[in-house]
């Protein structure tokens, strides 16, 4: 994020949002929203649109935003475990995450989702093991677009907000990468609207994961004399 240029010390950990962002999963959470309100409030069309437009935010959060129901949670999240080997995950994330851990950063995930759940869909594409901590909103005082998930995210890692990014697709994200301190990164590869995301003059925008590769270019080493 041409670190030298910005004055900020070299970044040595990323933070991540997970729906969007790593993982495509937009169809299922669509269809795991239209049973869950099938199931909860009968008959008529699910206002998924909407509950679009809040994503980011943790699952409770939007509920009450939107005036529905907390009970369309439980068949929401039974069926997006149902569903969850129907999850994508992005092209090209594969091949950064592993390019990121070869340069030596530490990675982490900092979600709307619950801890559990985000933790299990990330072990069932098998790429859990990319992230040193997935921190769900369940687990944190306050969840997005509070600083609270991403400043749990940089103890653990044990980087200053200086030293970190933080690569979300919504709102939400940018701004609880800016309360924390931390580079606002905006990824345009997902459902989102860009609008919103460039209205909030995110640090840097990614079209493509492979352009964070790009953006996280290593410092090149002294030229010897």
């Amino acid at each position: 994020m041409s670190d030298a240029a910005r004055g900020r010390p070299a970044v040595r950990a990323v933070i991540f949002d997970l729906d969007g962002v790593i993982v495509d999963s937009f169809d299922v959470m669509r269809r795991a929203f239209q049973t869950a309100y099938a199931e909860v409030l009968g008959d008529g069309p699910a206002p998924f649109e909407e509950y679009s437009r809040h994503l980011g935010r943790y699952f409770p959060d939007i509920m009450r935003i939107m005036g529905l129901p907390p009970e369309i949670e439980e068949p929401f999240v039974r069926e997006s475990y149902r569903l969850a080997g129907e999850v994508t995950v992005f092209e090209g994330v594969g091949p950064l995450l592993a390019g990121l851990r070869r340069r030596g950063l530490r990675l982490a995930v900092a979600t709307g989702k619950s801890g559990p759940r985000a933790r299990s869909l990330l072990a069932v594409l098998g790429i859990a093991g990319y992230f040193e901590h997935v921190i769900g909103s369940d687990e944190v005082a306050r969840p997005k677009p509070a600083p609270d998930i991403v400043e749990r995210a940089l103890g653990l890692l044990g980087a200053r907000p200086d030293e970190a990014v933080m690569v979300g697709d919504a709102v939400t994200d940018l701004r609880s990468a800016r309360a924390a301190g931390v580079g606002a990164i905006a990824a345009l590869w997902g459902e989102s609207d860009p609008a919103p995301l460039l209205a909030e003059r995110p640090d840097a925008v990614l079209r493509s994961p492979a352009d964070l590769l790009g953006l996280l270019t290593p410092p090149r080493p002294p030229v010897r004399t």
